[in-house]
């Protein structure tokens, strides 16, 4: 049994020459802390394993003092490389930003910026105004606003205007989504009241009318961006709905989730609610993600008339969901692009991989294949084939992209041994695993991070 006294102290490990080189070149405190913390997992470790204690000589764990300083130095938040295949990661952060976007954000970051204040009249303003106009004019809403993001554009509304009261939503609509978050709990916390219509598969327009009680305050649809129901089915379309909601006097949202505003059929999938679709059906309100199919930064959006929308902006809970101006400033420029109807699908990361030709995706990976090839030794296998790309994000459930990737096997190292050198790479990678074969998807890898794709293989390589 080791004998924990054979542990070298804080003020030893002081004195070898590997923590006085940190010292010199980090601060004392964050030094001393990890040694500290690299001492605590050395006495788990002989804890858990009693009889294979681990080398606890000073220069050995000054060597972990060392390593451990070096992985606190590298931000957790970094730039990583997508290789999945799947456009919206959102393990990975969603839609990535378009040049025009990280420059609103650089410049609204790096001064003061006009936030709040009317710049003609020297008042004070409303943060909303910078997207509001923008959102508005492409959408055709009356009115717009912008929260932390969708879940919570929802809750504002069953908040602001069914707390105490009920609303209805089709029982085939009361979705989960990320995180185990789900509709009924959003309902629950908003203190409005669920009241369930229809059957799984099946909805139709008499089962909200004979909900209709003196207490409904809102009919509620969703589309369900995360999964489909397909065979048997009836639904209840949202100028259905709208009809109803107009003949009873009783508002109606649409939650559509992904927030498209393009017509993504073009590319070969099938179409999402379009925004501008929910808006012209008359919606009193609709409610959409912003770092989804839109393609900008995370955050939930809301249109529809002035004076519901009005009501939402005077709400308490509106101040506690509001956005900071860093995503507005990308918000806008996002918005801008869409503004020029040819160059949107280049100029937006989410739809140029969308539209990207599979003949570009075929070159992009027989290249990439090559390179990894030419700096690796022959125990490497690689291979470019079919496969499928996926949107991601809660979006378009089903729905695949043709796509060629790029499959890597190597003798004694499994997928899984590949994926994790990739994954702890700087930057890291993040691939998949099919087949017992680790494969690279060039579509969702932006070109400019082939290099550091390569330079990981070829250090895998020469370990």
């Amino acid at each position: 049994m080791t004998d924990f006294r054979q542990i070298p102290s804080v003020s030893d490990l002081l004195l070898t020459p590997a923590v006085e080189e940190l010292l010199r070149t980090h601060p004392r405190k964050l030094v001393v802390d990890t040694i500290r913390q690299v001492l605590d997992d050395l006495r788990a470790s002989l804890r858990a394993a009693p009889t294979s204690p681990p080398d606890l000589s000073p220069p050995a764990i000054g060597l972990l003092v060392q390593n451990a300083i070096a992985e606190f130095a590298h931000p957790s938040l970094c730039e990583a490389v997508n290789a999945t295949g799947v456009i919206l990661h959102t393990s990975l952060g969603r839609a990535p930003l378009a040049q025009e976007a990280l420059r609103a954000i650089y410049d609204a970051a790096a001064a003061y910026c006009p936030l709040e204040v009317d710049v003609q009249s020297g008042k004070r303003g409303s943060r909303t105004t910078h997207v509001e106009r923008l959102l508005c004019s492409l959408t055709g809403a009356e009115a717009a606003l912008v929260v932390n993001n969708n879940a919570a554009a929802v809750l504002l509304v069953l908040q602001a205007l069914a707390q105490g009261k009920e609303v209805i939503v089709s029982r085939s609509q009361l979705v989960e989504i990320g995180g185990s978050f789900r509709m009924p709990d959003v309902m629950a916390q908003s203190g409005a009241k669920l009241v369930e219509v229809g059957t799984t598969n099946k909805t139709y327009l008499s089962d909200y009318r004979n909900a209709i009680t003196d207490n409904t305050a809102l009919l509620l649809k969703v589309h369900a961006s995360n999964f489909r129901i397909t065979g048997f089915t009836a639904e209840v379309s949202i100028e259905e709905l709208m009809s109803l909601g107009r003949e009873r006097g009783i508002p109606v949202a649409y939650d559509i989730g992904s927030g498209a505003l393009r017509d993504l059929s073009a590319f070969g999938l099938a179409s999402e609610p379009l925004v501008m679709h929910s808006v012209a059906a008359g919606a009193d309100l609709t409610t959409f993600s912003g770092d989804k199919l839109l393609g900008g930064p995370q955050a939930g959006i809301i249109l529809g008339k002035e004076k519901l929308v009005g009501r939402l902006k005077k709400h308490p809970l509106t101040r506690a969901l509001r956005v900071g101006k860093l995503t507005l400033a990308a918000l806008e420029a996002t918005l801008r692009l869409y503004w020029d109807d040819e160059g949107v699908t280049q100029r937006l990361p989410v739809l140029r991989m969308i539209a990207l030709p599979l003949v570009e995706v075929a070159l992009r990976a027989e290249l990439l294949a090559r390179q990894i090839q030419a700096v690796v030794g022959p125990r490497f296998t690689l291979a470019v084939q079919d496969d499928v790309s996926t949107v991601g994000g809660g979006s378009l459930p089903g729905e695949v992209l043709p796509t060629k990737v790029v499959s890597v096997s190597a003798n004694g190292l499994s997928p899984d041994d590949l994926a994790t050198r990739l994954r702890t790479n700087h930057p890291p990678i993040f691939a998949r695993i099919a087949n017992d074969k680790l494969l690279l998807d060039p579509r969702t890898i932006a070109e400019s991070q082939s290099e550091a794709i390569v330079a990981a293989f070829q250090r895998m390589d020469a370990q």
